[in-house]
């Protein structure tokens, strides 16, 4: 900038469509505002990735999950009800499985020009697709979504609290995700 040329705000920030050049990507924050922004998220629905998303940050710092797998963990954790809105408007409901089967374009078209490589896409594709689906769970990134977005349902719904002892047997693997469902939701 020239001595003398005015500086406004848009020069000193970016927007979540424009990654920062020097990182080349969205950050978290960036991603995480994004999906605020977007008209058809609830407050609950806005609420309830908020929680997910710090749940899965505290138990990959506790597990010390390596910084790529826990950014792929993050922004997974923000999109993993993407498809909610859509489920809600077309099905009337957001069943687990109808919410898997919507999730991928979404997840695609939100990234896009996101300056995440394509691996990293289709990591963060996977996992929403299969987010509940509580067998064949494969990478910690995929454990720690489970476990995160599951104390948030179980605090959230009836429902979910009826499966813990299950979840409690079957699901939870990770020290960290155990001890918080033990202190959250004791026996």
């Amino acid at each position: 900038m020239n001595k003398g040329q005015q500086t406004t705000t848009s020069d000193l920030t970016e927007t979540a469509e424009t990654p920062s050049p020097a990182r080349g990507k969205w950050s978290i924050a960036e991603i995480t505002e994004k999906l605020i922004a977007e008209p058809d998220q609830t407050p609950e629905d806005i609420a309830h990735f908020l929680k997910v998303h710090s749940f899965a940050r505290l138990i990959a710092e506790l597990e010390g999950l390596d910084a790529d797998t826990k950014e792929i963990l993050e922004v997974t954790a923000i999109l993993h009800d993407i498809s909610c809105p859509l489920c809600r408007e077309k099905y009337g409901n957001t069943n687990g499985a109808r919410q898997e089967a919507e999730s991928a374009p979404l997840i695609r078209a939100f990234l896009t020009g996101s300056g995440y490589p394509k691996e990293f896409i289709d990591r963060v594709v996977y996992l929403v697709t299969h987010h509940h689906t509580y067998k064949d769970i494969h990478g910690m990134d995929y454990q720690i979504l489970v476990e995160a977005d599951f104390l948030v349902n179980a605090g959230e719904s009836a429902k979910y609290r009826k499966l813990l002892p299950e979840m409690r047997e079957r699901v939870f693997r990770t020290e960290s995700g155990r001890r918080l469902l033990e202190e959250i939701y004791p026996e």
